[in-house]
């Protein structure tokens, strides 16, 4: 347990002249709520492989589920330094897969509240924000995943309704989801053929299969099965063909969620291994007397001060309505491997207490993997940033 004066250690190494009075309010009742809602009982869910469908709720009671969405549907104007406070008062809690499944509206939902129609804005976003329903995106699928412009789901136009064949794979909430984005085939080949659909979790059709992962336990994994499912044509979320622009910029904002809750794993993990090493006794004194065991702190610390510049840094560009698309790439990349160092070193520190289950740095730990493959593999964030940067 991470001692008060490590606590306000790692406060004062996030100190910001980015944020306000607002930002701070938030980031005390994100506070409560984690030390209150989740942390307790982060390993018992995590072991359980599931977390209570009510955590939802509790969510949306304090406005964490509506930030940045409109507020006619019961959303909460934020700009991206309230977006950032959300995913790392999150992450103190060591419990990716719980972080995961709760905000997995964040990619769900914001193709719906950009482009659907009036009524399915209406009907589903409020249940959504008020946390009565979950929201997921399936955009993956078993022949491929960052290659998004050639997916082959298939939807076909039957009169009013999209008759809609094909699979999804690895989707975040996608055993309990009540609404579905769906990235579909419409037309031909290529980017212009792919749209998206919103398609109900109770559409005859439908099934899915659960899957078992290395971390993210927390998190309801799975793969969903389409055969031959009906869908409202109105269900189409903005036009025929214009899907791969919609994910796109869906994109950006998920990487810099991941970056945001990367970053704060880290310091978690940073935190952990300072506690510890304080505590912990060798030949005769404390971890953290060995000069070996400070340098590996002082390196972890290191990386999460300049990943937690990097991502302010971008954060306020954002606001400026520039969008850096190749150093948001590479804020990703950044984040998800200062996570993998500093989970490294601080199991390593731990030692066998390391590879022992309900630890937040075990956790972390093998939760490294996911962060650095989803919303786009290290190599095509690489692949993306160099081609933006014109090479």
């Amino acid at each position: 347990m991470v001692d008060e004066r490590i606590r306000q250690q790692g406060e004062t190494a996030m100190k910001s002249p980015f944020y306000t009075a607002e930002h701070d309010a938030f980031r005390d009742v994100m506070r409560r709520f984690v030390e209150k809602e989740i942390t307790p009982f982060a390993h018992e869910w995590d072991e359980a492989g599931e977390f209570p469908r009510v955590l939802y709720r509790k969510a949306a009671e304090i406005g964490l589920m509506g930030l940045g969405f409109p507020e006619e549907y019961g959303g909460i104007t934020a700009d991206q330094f309230m977006k950032i406070v959300a995913s790392q008062e999150l992450a103190r809690a060591g419990a990716g897969g719980v972080s995961a499944s709760l905000m997995s509206h964040t990619i769900g939902s914001p193709p719906i509240a950009r482009a659907a129609r009036p009524e399915v804005k209406g009907r589903v976003l409020p249940q959504v924000l008020s946390g009565e329903k979950i929201s997921a995106l399936a955009i993956t699928e078993p022949g491929g995943g960052s290659d998004v412009a050639n997916l082959s789901t298939r939807a076909r136009r039957d009169g009013d309704h999209y008759v809609v064949s094909g699979e999804k794979t690895f989707i975040t909430s996608g055993m309990r989801a009540d609404y579905l984005t769906v990235a579909v085939r419409t037309g031909g080949e290529g980017a212009g053929g792919v749209s998206l659909l919103l398609i109900e979790g109770d559409t005859p059709g439908l099934s899915r299969t659960k899957l078992k992962k290395m971390g993210w336990w927390a998190s309801d994994t799975a793969t969903l099965h389409f055969d031959q499912c009906r869908v409202p044509a109105g269900n189409l979320i903005g036009e025929e063909g214009q899907g791969f622009k919609i994910i796109m910029q869906n994109f950006n904002s998920e990487r810099m969620g991941m970056a945001a809750s990367c970053t704060a794993f880290a310091r978690v993990c940073l935190d952990e291994a300072v506690a510890y090493a304080k505590e912990r006794k060798t030949f005769g004194k404390p971890l953290a007397q060995h000069q070996v065991i400070r340098h590996k702190i002082v390196d972890m610390a290191q990386k999460v001060a300049a990943s937690q510049a990097m991502l302010e840094m971008l954060a306020w560009r954002l606001e400026r309505g520039e969008s850096p698309v190749a150093e948001i790439c590479m804020m990703k990349n950044q984040a998800t491997q200062t996570m993998a160092f500093c989970a490294s070193e601080a199991v390593q520190i731990f030692g066998g207490a390391g590879f022992m289950r309900g630890i937040k740095a075990e956790r972390i730990y093998r939760e490294v993997k996911v962060n650095a493959v989803g919303g786009g593999t290290e190599e095509i964030m690489k692949d993306l940033a160099s081609r933006q940067m014109g090479l």
